[in-house]
């Protein structure tokens, strides 16, 4: 299917062919008749992604302040990598279209195939022929409504977020400052709820245009004197509202909006605007300052907008489904005219003429309103070829890997060490959107490209399948390469949940393939160092693990239990594994703390891990510390000797970390062509797992928990 996608990493703008998504559950599967451009945002990410390095950086200080930190504790190779990853990550662009409901995902019951929706949400409602939206982004569109106008959803609903931040009452008189496309779109609404609306902006044509959308007046600045007009509109008094819907790093609008406002009314800022409050004028009219945060409640709230919890009504009036809603009833009680504020159609095809205009504008054009339009007729498949014949299956060199998941880590770390290592060949991608899956299969010259991973779990031309995507599909894309009797090399954790362990656990004792799982730090040379100076006697060793991990939002998927599992399930097991591989002893029990006290799954914790020759190990794992503080420090003691791992880097000024990625490929790839075991015994990945969920059964009863892998086994 067609896409308009931005290589941040140089700013261009392309229409890429990529397969078509996947529905998730809660969401829906929409083919799009229409979707609207935002000119200002689009052309502001697009002109960031064309800076040079440095003014990215200039542009995000604390992003660039992490890039450095992370190069001066994890080494240069390694920010490297990462830092290439993210900025070679292909950019959706959009955020508001319309069309038709062709599947609908488990959990939903409001929408059907065959429905007519508009969708909004940047990563969702994207400039693709056929897009995967989360049902609370979604809203029906009423009957006799034109799709072209329903396209314009979101830009309504930030518009009318903005409104219902400024608190108005009947009879108020407000100001609209920025007659771009939320502005025009701001003052219809206004209209249609009856408030006389004083329409301001730098360009004469927008402020004819919008006392043609309902404004009772207009001014022009630098032509007219807004002090005097906003005097005469509002009686003598001042307006009892602006609403600011600019784009400009000035602060000029915030000072003007202050000017302009009555004592004790309120400044309500939609645009992107420089926000330097000038104090003395703010405060000798004690006027309220508010920040509209795009659509409404809900908005960047993961459990609404990805897990589909509404908020109730009663409390929350107005969520940004809601509003979604209020604009499409407007617009079916034609109180709304969004076909008067487009300016451009143009097909999917040609969205690169859409944003060259944007960017250059040659003719000095009017771009308010830029719709793209698709083919609903057209197929769109969920496989896409690149280059069929790459290669035909071999059992001996180059082994075909399949690559399931493509995000940050797989392209950073995965895809590097698969396209140097002359042992393998990447022959098939496989992502969730299909998008990143594209990129890299163009980037390798595979075979092909798809958003469903069973393409690459039952095809015969693959080798090894190597499973990369968010930790809930874990155990479940293994199996199934598994039970195709593929080598499957899956990252950390290997499962989530002790009936996915027990799935593919007892598919890969009755598989031909080899189970693999990412424990890459057992691989790693200080590790090997480690284990050569304090183990191979007869007496027990101690080891003592602290880990500084950085901090996560609350809402980021890793610490839901249905799709991240948390962080002791998907980072501790590491750690876990790392002291099963050094101690050489299976593990007995786990016993763990905590200092967290809040709802959600930990990750704060100790654990005490004994073996059954006696051993121990403290783990430490915590975001409580100073990000400065490198990420790791092992302390190993045994047989009379002590040695230490830190942060997996022989110094603070070392060029890179050794974890041990490339010696575990080597490991792997190795035992496929001899014929050998994996390696990492199948008894060795399934304890380690265990005791992940042990950790958190000890943290639930305050006992300590035997690790018992014989219900797996």
């Amino acid at each position: 299917m067609k896409q308009v996608i931005q290589d941040f990493k140089h700013g261009d703008v392309r229409v890429a062919d990529v397969p078509r998504p996947q529905v998730d559950a809660g969401n829906i599967l929409v083919k799009n008749h229409y979707s609207c451009v935002s000119a200002g945002t689009e052309k502001s990410m697009i002109e960031l992604g064309q800076k040079s390095y440095l003014g990215k950086a200039k542009e995000r200080p604390d992003l660039a302040k992490k890039v450095f930190e992370k190069a001066r504790n994890d080494g240069l190779v390694s920010t490297y990598r990462s830092v290439m990853a993210r900025l070679e990550e292909a950019t959706p662009l959009g955020y508001s279209c319309s069309g038709e409901v062709i599947a609908v995902g488990d959990d939903v019951t409001e929408f059907s195939r065959g429905d007519m929706v508009a969708c909004a949400g940047a990563g969702y409602a994207n400039h693709a022929e056929v897009v995967s939206v989360p049902a609370n982004l979604c809203a029906p569109v009423p009957e006799g409504v034109a799709l072209s106008e329903a396209a314009f959803v979101t830009i309504g609903s930030i518009a009318m977020q903005g409104i219902r931040r400024a608190d108005l009452t009947p009879g108020e008189r407000v100001a609209v400052l920025g007659l771009g496309l939320v502005g025009q779109t701001a003052t219809q609404i206004l209209d249609a709820y009856g408030f006389p609306v004083l329409g301001i902006d730098i360009d004469p044509g927008q402020v004819e245009k919008g006392t043609a959308m309902g404004a009772a007046q207009g001014a022009v600045i630098g032509e007219d004197d807004i002090g005097a007009v906003a005097e005469e509109f509002s009686e003598g008094h001042g307006v009892d509202a602006t609403l600011v819907a600019a784009s400009t790093k000035s602060n000029d609008p915030v000072e003007l909006a202050g000017e302009i406002t009555r004592k004790q009314g309120r400044v309500s800022i939609v645009g992107q605007v420089g926000m330097d409050i000038p104090r003395e004028l703010y405060y000798e009219k004690e006027l309220d300052f508010l920040i509209s945060r795009s659509y409404g409640p809900g908005r960047y709230d993961r459990t609404y907008e990805e897990n589909g919890l509404d908020y109730p009504i009663g409390y929350v009036r107005w969520t940004e489904n809601r509003n979604m809603r209020e604009c499409l009833r407007l617009l079916a009680d034609d109180r709304l005219d969004f076909d008067a504020l487009q300016t451009h159609q143009f097909s999917i095809d040609e969205a690169t003429d859409a944003y060259e205009m944007i960017l250059e504008n040659p003719n000095n054009e009017d771009f308010t309103g830029v719709l793209l339009k698709y083919d609903p007729e057209r197929e769109h498949p969920t496989k896409r070829e690149h280059n069929p014949g790459s290669r035909l299956k071999s059992r001996s060199a180059p082994l075909s890997v399949g690559l399931i998941g493509a995000g940050t880590f797989a392209r950073g770390t995965l895809v590097p060490i698969i396209a140097d290592n002359d042992d393998l060949n990447l022959h098939a991608v496989c992502s969730g959107t299909g998008v990143s899956a594209s990129e890299v299969a163009d980037e390798h010259d595979c075979s092909y490209s798809t958003s469903d991973y069973s393409d690459i779990t039952v095809d015969d031309d693959i080798d090894i399948v190597v499973v990369a995507t968010r930790h809930d599909l874990h155990a479940e894309v293994a199996t199934a390469a598994l039970k195709n009797d593929r080598d499957v090399h899956v990252e950390k954790p290997l499962a989530i949940d002790e009936a996915g362990l027990h799935e593919v656990a007892t598919t890969a004792q009755e598989s031909e393939g080899r189970l693999m799982v990412g424990f890459n730090r057992r691989f790693a040379g200080p590790t090997q160092q480690m284990k050569e100076t304090i183990s191979g006697s007869n007496s027990p060793v101690m080891l003592n693990y602290r880990v500084n991990a950085d901090e996560i939002p609350d809402d980021h998927w890793l610490h839901d239990p249905a799709e991240g599992g948390g962080r002791v399930v998907g980072e501790v097991c590491h750690f876990i594994d790392f002291v099963r591989f050094v101690a050489e002893s299976p593990i007995q029990r786990v016993y763990s703390t905590s200092t967290d006290t809040g709802p959600g799954l930990p990750e704060n914790v100790q654990v005490n891990v004994t073996f059954v020759d006696g051993s121990t190990a403290a783990i430490t794992y915590t975001t409580l510390g100073d990000s400065s503080l490198p990420k790791e420090y092992v302390e190993g003691f045994g047989d009379g000797r002590s040695t230490t791992v830190d942060n997996f880097k022989g110094g603070r000024l070392s060029l890179g970390q050794d974890k041990g990625h490339d010696r575990e490929f080597d490991a792997f790839v190795e035992s496929i062509l001899s014929g050998g075991k994996s390696p990492i015994p199948l008894e060795e990945v399934v304890e380690v797992t265990a005791a992940t969920f042990g950790v958190n059964e000890s943290l639930r009863s305050s006992d300590p928990v035997e690790v018992d892998v014989t219900e797996y086994l």
